[in-house]
């Protein structure tokens, strides 16, 4: 029996919870916000679709409700807005968080957590803190929507699978994250070499790292300019790790979780190369990443650093 319980009913944690129901990810989803109304009907309007999908319990309830759940994800908080940055939000969402912690570990103590909302690095950091659970329990979904984002991009320029596709975003989920581009690859061939190793006559764009940086960079607000909100993509990617932490099978991913010395960088939260499996983190994968690109990283534990040193935690 796998019980997953979401905190917050806005776009995206509606949207997680529709997509677990649809890919039969937990057999029980429990929606607990701040508007009961909301959840009740997001809740309601999932379960009366169950029939056609896989057999699933869905239904709102308060924080003890989520007692005996293997996942509990947090989506609450203030939304980002138009031209707002990620890090604006900080310390909303910080008071935000610390209310919801207080209460949610009393019910689910055994549970692992995965933290969505933005900051994402700053609140999985406070989580971390606030919990008093095992770091290794608590989660932030981090670069894993920005290396999604990468791959569906280089996908698409060279009309490849998109699992064929092995390129990370790491560090901070905002301004400071950055491209490995020394261990990016296309089915092993390099990806600067990929477009001259295929011979079939296809012409494919000219390779500019520069270029689909600041597509990652900017993919998040050009979706947020366009419809509002981003909720599809992250949605998908937190139910990757929810369903990776459920199966028991080990799986490598970028996510947010608490730096204790590696790559020099202690007490901190940003998303490297993580094992995760049951029960959390099971640890870390060290790249062979160049010492600029090592570098990079220390800079993105820097600024997330000021930011959590400017904040009352």
């Amino acid at each position: 029996m796998n019980k997953i319980t979401i905190i917050g009913a806005g776009s995206v944690g509606s949207t997680i919870a529709y997509t677990l129901a649809i890919n039969g990810t937990a057999n029980e989803i429990v929606m607990v916000d701040i508007n009961h109304d909301k959840a009740e009907g997001e809740a309601l309007d999932i379960r009366q679709g169950t029939p056609f999908s896989n057999p699933c319990t869905v239904y709102s309830g308060d924080y003890e409700d989520a007692a005996g759940s293997n996942i509990v994800v947090i989506t609450s908080g203030v939304a980002r807005k138009p031209g707002q940055s990620r890090l604006d939000l900080a310390q909303t969402n910080v008071n935000i968080l610390k209310s919801v912690a207080s209460q949610i570990v009393r019910y689910a103590p055994d549970a692992t957590y995965v933290i969505v909302s933005n900051p994402v690095d700053v609140l999985t950091y406070a989580f971390c803190k606030y919990s008093g659970l095992p770091a290794s329990r608590v989660i932030g979904s981090g670069t894993i929507i920005d290396t999604s984002r990468l791959r569906a991009k280089l996908s698409e320029n060279y009309n490849i699978n998109q699992q064929n596709v092995h390129a990370y975003v790491l560090g901070e989920h905002g301004d400071s994250s950055f491209v490995p581009w020394s261990l990016a690859n296309i089915s092993n061939v390099p990806i600067e070499d990929y477009s001259k190793s295929v011979i079939n006559g296809t012409s494919y764009p000219e390779f500019n790292k520069e270029e689909l940086e600041q597509y990652v960079a900017t993919s998040g607000a050009n979706v947020i300019k366009r419809k509002g909100a981003t909720f599809y993509a992250v949605s998908m990617s937190v139910v990757y790790i929810c369903k990776c932490l459920l199966s028991g099978i080990n799986t490598t991913m970028t996510v947010s979780t608490m730096m204790n010395g590696e790559y020099g960088i202690s007490d901190v939260c940003l998303s490297v190369l993580n094992v995760v499996g049951k029960k959390g983190i099971q640890s870390k994968v060290i790249l062979p990443m160049t010492d600029e690109e090592i570098a990079k990283l220390r800079h993105s534990a820097n600024v997330l650093k000021e930011v959590i040193n400017s904040l009352t935690l």
